[in-house]
């Protein structure tokens, strides 16, 4: 399922709970990074006028070095909550650069999500990415991302939504927005 992104978010109250049911799921640790993802509005339409926001560009910097660009186009583009999106994200050398890029196109930053994330994988029949995410001021959030073949978006959620179910451990509420969402006051 390249370009398309499956992904469950959940606020994360019991975390060492959530770290020992993972781990006992054989999820293996990755890495650990203070992530920078700043947000991009568009000067051809406004990413902000719909209802519900369907799209998001964003540069994240790493503490590690690392930095991206990524694009999200979240689907149904019609629907108020969404359950899938189209992605396209490249490494990038330069961020500053980009930066630059985009504001000389015009495009305006929107805000910043400065976040801690201990990242987790998940091999086997389901694989499956789990960042925990803690962000000042908003809490910590648990990420499970579908990383496995699936026939379709509807079976990728599916196999998902059995893996989370299947790791018994007591969840927060669902979560429908991204941080973007949450840093601008949006509900969708």
């Amino acid at each position: 399922m390249e370009y398309t992104e499956v992904e469950q978010k959940f606020a994360a109250p019991a975390i060492d709970a959530l770290r020992k049911a993972i781990a006992e799921a054989g999820a293996q640790p990755r890495a650990t990074s203070r992530q920078i993802d700043t947000y991009y509005n568009a000067p051809h339409r406004d990413f902000l006028e719909p209802e519900a926001i369907s799209e998001w560009l964003r540069i994240r910097e790493e503490d590690n070095g690392g930095a991206s660009v990524n694009f999200k186009r979240w689907l149904p583009v019609e629907a108020l909550t969404k359950t899938h999106c189209d992605e396209y994200e490249s490494s990038v050398t330069d961020p500053e650069a980009i930066r630059r890029l985009l504001h000389a196109l015009d495009f305006t930053e929107m805000v910043k999500v400065d976040k801690f994330r201990e990242e987790w994988f998940v091999t086997g029949d389901t694989p499956v990415i789990i960042a925990i995410d803690t962000i000042n001021g908003f809490g910590t959030f648990v990420e499970f991302e579908f990383k496995g073949e699936a026939a379709d978006t509807d079976e990728a959620i599916e196999q998902l939504t059995r893996f989370i179910a299947g790791l018994d451990v007591s969840l927060g509420e669902r979560i429908n927005r991204g941080y973007p969402h949450m840093m601008l006051g949006r509900e969708r």
